[in-house]
């Protein structure tokens, strides 16, 4: 049936009312029909309005306890779906006479049962006990009362689609011990009620104190935009644009939890391209050689690192710039710490041997100092069992890696270090002394940059290399760098000491798909809802939880057609004939 528009109809009266000269044309049409429907048909159970279909639904049925994010089932729904709260403060002088008829009432219902010998159970004690304390915190200004209704909009391009979307809906809240209702012959009511007019047509209200009411609002804005930032991805929630400036935060430290073949690197990939579009200078360190073809793509500078490489990093390497007295002894103890994971640890005379023997090394500014130096100024020390244990970095077969002068630079906007060939022994040695390097440069010469370090669970294995990178992820800020920090071990990470404090210090947290053997750990350390849980156990490649400061929004990572073969490392789309 036709709907009576009536107020179209007396728009229109007052129109044909008018001096011609006063109406407004468009065309052939009026502004009233420009403004109006082209059709709006009401049916029981749902309107069509130019074609598309809409139904509303109130929520009629609450669970009896209110929880925190008791309805983020439906404000997360992922449908087209308008929601209306109606909420309204009770007047105490109004409420407690209502409060007290209704305690006289449930108490007399229990005394009867009680008189006829029946069980009383929890549909008349749970009231009667809300009711009760209600009462009395309202009386002592504990509480208010409040009136809520809820009501729900779907829309749809075809009535079938809108009764899935109907029942899915009832399902969801379900779930959570709501009940929802479809307004019945009161579609036009419904509608009006959730147009933003602040009409509640349909009246259908619930009592709530303060504090239930309260628990209502989740919204915390789940957009994250910034002018100055770059594309993350499309927001799961409303498919807005995700756009963060990770230098804008209150540091650009980030860390990335994801299960294998959830899609980090691919993420990881998408953020370098963008960076440098920003201009922002990046570093990676590579333990798969996942970012070759990466390199290739934008001419940067790939540096593969092994055995019999010609390329060569000193570990002692330190501007001439950076030689004064607060930068030196700082040097100092990120070199202990290098010097104790090749050395496979070190007692406290030990560490004072090398203090004093490396602070020896760097008085002749002239020089720049090799192992081999610290070798023999540990030999005049008499520290003969040290020198033992650092003999097959001198004299042995690792000499050719870790004794020879740095021949590298950094000035290329994206900087690749390969250390896929080197064993499995050396690669956290290396990754330390890449990522002290970094350090050292981006100190001798401050500017935006980015040390992104993959698999980075490999460096809490040993407290040395622990250490070193939790007090280079807390200093990072201070020269203009971001660290980076990737890991599919996310247990080994919230495990550890070090690993948390990285954690804490990482203004930027990627989380991608967990698996329930870590999944306890990131939500205790994150703080995540049972929506956010949920979503990290369930998500696809590619979804990502992104929390920066505050903000927690779920995002699909995209790249574009021309940035796609150059990051993937889909198996299928690499060696496909």
């Amino acid at each position: 049936m036709i709907a009576p528009l009536e107020k179209v109809k007396q728009w229109k009266i007052e129109r044909d009312q008018r001096p011609k000269e006063l109406a407004l044309s468009f065309g052939d049409q009026d502004a009233v029909d420009v403004l109006s429907y082209a059709g709006l048909e009401e049916q029981p159970s749902y309107l069509e309005i130019d074609g598309q279909y809409i139904r509303t639904l109130f929520i009629s049925g609450y669970p009896f306890v209110a929880s925190s994010g008791w309805l983020d089932n439906l404000i997360h729904f992922n449908h087209d779906v308008d929601i209306s709260y109606h909420m309204h403060e009770v007047d105490a002088l109004q409420a407690l006479p209502k409060l007290h008829r209704k305690i006289t009432e449930l108490e007399s219902t229990k005394r009867q049962m009680i008189r006829s010998g029946k069980i009383v159970g929890s549909e008349v004690l749970d009231p009667l006990e809300s009711a009760m304390d209600l009462r009395d915190k309202i009386q002592r200004g504990q509480e208010k009362l409040f009136q809520l209704s809820i009501y729900v909009a779907l829309r749809a391009d075809s009535l079938e689609e809108l009764n899935k979307v109907t029942t899915l809906l009832e399902t969801t809240l379900s779930a959570r011990l709501f009940y929802a209702k479809v307004a019945r012959y009161q579609q036009i009511e419904g509608l009006q009620s959730v147009l933003p007019r602040g009409e509640d047509q349909l009246n259908q209200k619930r009592n709530l104190d303060s504090s239930s009411a309260a628990l209502a609002f989740p919204f915390m804005s789940s957009e994250l935009v910034q002018e100055s930032g770059i594309l993350y991805g499309v927001n799961k929630s409303n498919n807005s644009l995700v756009i963060l400036d990770r230098f804008s935060l209150h540091n650009a430290n980030s860390i990335v939890f994801a299960q294998s073949g959830s899609g980090k690197s691919y993420a990881t990939k998408v953020e370098i391209l963008r960076q440098l579009m920003q201009g922002t200078k990046t570093i990676v360190i590579d333990p798969e050689r996942e970012y070759k073809m990466l390199s290739e793509s934008v001419d940067g500078t790939y540096i593969k690192l092994s055995a019999t490489s010609t390329e060569k990093i000193n570990p002692f390497d330190l501007a001439t710039t950076l030689r004064t007295r607060d930068h030196l002894a700082e040097h100092v103890q990120d070199l202990t710490e290098v010097i104790g994971l090749m050395a496979e640890g070190l007692r406290p005379h030990e560490k004072a041997a090398i203090d004093k023997a490396l602070l020896r090394m760097y008085s002749d500014v002239r020089k720049q100092p090799l192992l081999s130096d610290l070798y023999y100024e540990l030999q005049v020390l008499e520290q003969f069992q040290l020198c033992e244990r650092l003999d097959k970095y001198v004299h042995g077969s690792l000499a050719n890696v870790f004794n020879e002068q740095t021949n590298i630079k950094l000035d290329n906007r994206l900087v690749i270090f390969d250390i896929k060939d080197l064993p499995e022994s050396l690669r956290q040695i290396m990754m330390l002394i890449i990522s002290n390097f970094v350090q050292n440069q981006v100190k001798a010469k401050p500017e935006k940059r980015l040390l992104i370090i993959d698999e980075g669970w490999l460096l809490l294995e040993h407290e040395e290399s622990a250490r070193f990178v939790a007090g280079l992820v807390r200093r990072a800020r201070k020269y203009y760098l971001g660290v980076s920090i990737i890991s599919q071990q996310a247990n080994d990470f919230l495990h550890n000491d070090y690993g948390r404090a990285i954690a804490s210090q990482s203004a930027l947290r990627i989380l991608m798909r967990q698996d329930t053997t870590t999944i306890k750990n990131v939500v205790s350390e994150f703080n995540l809802s049972e929506y956010e849980q949920s979503f990290l156990l369930t998500c696809e490649r590619g979804d990502a939880l992104i929390i920066a400061d505050q903000n927690h929004v779920a995002v699909k990572v995209v790249a574009n057609d021309k940035e796609h073969p150059l990051i993937t490392t889909n198996p299928a789309e690499l060696y496909q004939s």
